[in-house]
């Protein structure tokens, strides 16, 4: 089972460290079993966590069996990291570990060097800090996270949701993140400066919205070439009323909707199937191949044989 440690320092922020506990702690694999083994550790047995201390059941030792390292942020940025975190970090960095920050945790991760020559973001607010006093690292304020394979940082306390989900889907495919994002009340679909790699099969349809019909009828129909008159004739409604009822209850339009909806399900087939990328944009509704990569890469920021080699390994070992 894949080890989780999150790290817990003096002055900890209570959400950054609850946000990795909650969401891999919580999330289940297809057939019911626990996807994480999740292990909160610390230099020392208790933790200033400002309003409240808590204890910590594992060491700095646990950071050697664990898979992934979650590093939260802590309040005060110019309090030193331990050296013996310091030196824990990098050993296990040397072992291949997967190490991630949630929102100023990058200032930690940055602290160890690792992150020297790589991208790496952070909240906004602690962005210019970040950047003036590592200036190895190409600090990006307007991404929810960067994922540089071995080291991934997130922004503000949301972004770390965001980031949770991501290593999920790296680590179990979409299906299991959407599981984990549902249980989380988080939208798998967030404004931001980075594209989300983290979808699922069905798009989110707002439960009792008065377009939950004709959202679902979208979902089931995707694959045919809609029009916008279609869609408003389906509602029952004009294609100006749609496209106001749509803005109000979706936050989009709704053939940005549409089109969202076909990649979700490009998405799917990509990590589940071996189907040509042509026999793909067919099957969700695109009329060329083309456009079909013109718009995947739009939506997710990279092409469909790229996401292809990125994901479906992951989602095949779960077959």
């Amino acid at each position: 089972m894949h080890t989780v440690a999150v790290l817990a320092l003096d002055g900890v922020i209570p959400f950054d460290l609850s946000t990795p506990v909650e969401v891999f702690g919580r999330t289940r694999l297809p057939d019911g079993r626990p996807a994480y083994r999740v292990r909160v550790c610390a230099p020392a047995g208790e933790v200033d966590a400002g309003a409240f201390a808590l204890r910590a059941p594992w060491s700095l030792e646990a950071l050697a069996e664990a898979d992934t390292i979650v590093l939260p942020g802590i309040a005060d940025l110019d309090s030193p990291v331990p050296p013996e975190v310091l030196d824990a970090l990098r050993s296990a960095a040397a072992r291949g570990t997967r190490i991630a920050s949630i929102c100023v945790g990058a200032f930690v991760l940055a602290a160890t060097g690792l992150l020297d020559g790589l991208r790496a973001t952070t909240h906004w607010v602690a962005a210019p800090l970040l950047a003036a006093r590592y200036p190895q690292i190409e600090v990006d304020a307007d991404v929810l996270y960067i994922d540089n394979g071995q080291f991934l940082t997130s922004a503000g306390a949301a972004a770390g949701l965001d980031l949770c989900l991501h290593l999920i889907r790296r680590d179990h495919g979409s299906a299991v993140a959407a599981d984990a994002a549902r249980l989380a009340v988080m939208p798998l679909e967030r404004e931001g400066g980075q594209a989300q790699f983290i979808v699922h099969a069905q798009p989110p349809t707002p439960q009792g919205s008065t377009l939950e019909p004709l959202l679902r009828w979208m979902e089931d129909t995707a694959h045919h070439e809609l029009t916008l008159d279609e869609i408003a004739a389906e509602a029952g409604m004009s294609v100006r009323t749609l496209n106001r009822r749509f803005r109000e209850q979706t936050g989009t339009s709704p053939l940005q909707w549409l089109h969202r909806a076909r990649i979700r399900q490009a998405q799917y087939l990509l990590e589940t199937t071996g189907h040509p990328v042509e026999r793909i944009a067919s099957q969700v509704g695109f009329g060329s191949p083309t456009a079909f990569r013109d718009r995947f890469r739009r939506i997710t920021g990279t092409s469909p044989h790229a996401y292809r080699r990125a994901f479906q390994g992951q989602a095949a070992a779960l077959q």
